[in-house]
């Protein structure tokens, strides 16, 4: 292993981190509807845990309703019951085939709360991006010993490291502000 290999690998685990930071970020809901909302909403389709995407067609009805057209008919009472069990404190209501998913208000306490959710999130995230760095200079100092690399082109990897450390945490820094002004819109 080189050191550009140390340098590849970490970036593209960071990269991968913050990936996953914005799924779950997208998962905490705002007052507003959007159709990824129920992306990780699964539902029992004949004995398989399936996403409600792939036994339905999700569509806007307006800003605060997303409208579930199911497939089978069958499905409509369990898509029902899987959005209703979901995390998201939704309570559909059934109209025939439709489902329709109304978006309650978010209350001033309600916000704060999400808003610590996702200050948790990305903690979690920072704490994860100073892992890989402590990963990749544990690894260059393995090069090191091994006499696979000198002193200084160490040193100058860990400097690099650092810096993609510190601009994947910003980016980190830079998504909980957003999330956080799009929480306390009204």
């Amino acid at each position: 292993m080189s050191i550009a290999d140390v340098k590849k690998t970490s970036e593209h685990k960071m990269q991968k981190s913050l990936e996953a930071l914005r799924i779950d970020l997208a998962k905490v809901r705002t007052g507003r509807a959007h159709i990824g909302l129920l992306d990780h909403v699964q539902v029992d389709y004949y004995g398989s845990m399936v996403a409600v995407n792939t036994v339905a067609n999700i569509t806007m009805i307006d800003s605060r309703t997303l409208g579930v057209q199911v497939w089978e008919k069958s499905m409509a009472p369990k898509v029902e019951k899987a959005i209703r069990d979901s995390d998201l404190g939704l309570n559909p209501a059934s109209q025939g085939e439709l489902i329709r998913v109304p978006m309650p208000a978010l209350t001033e306490e309600r916000r704060r709360d999400l808003i610590k959710v996702v200050k948790h999130e990305c903690e979690t995230a920072r704490i994860a991006m100073r892992n890989l760095r402590r990963d990749a200079n544990a690894t260059l100092k393995d090069l090191l010993k091994s006499k696979a690399c000198s002193e200084d082109d160490e040193r100058r990897a860990q400097d690099d490291i650092q810096k993609l450390t510190d601009k994947y945490v910003a980016e980190v820094d830079k998504q909980f502000a957003q999330k956080e002004i799009e929480l306390m819109a009204v």
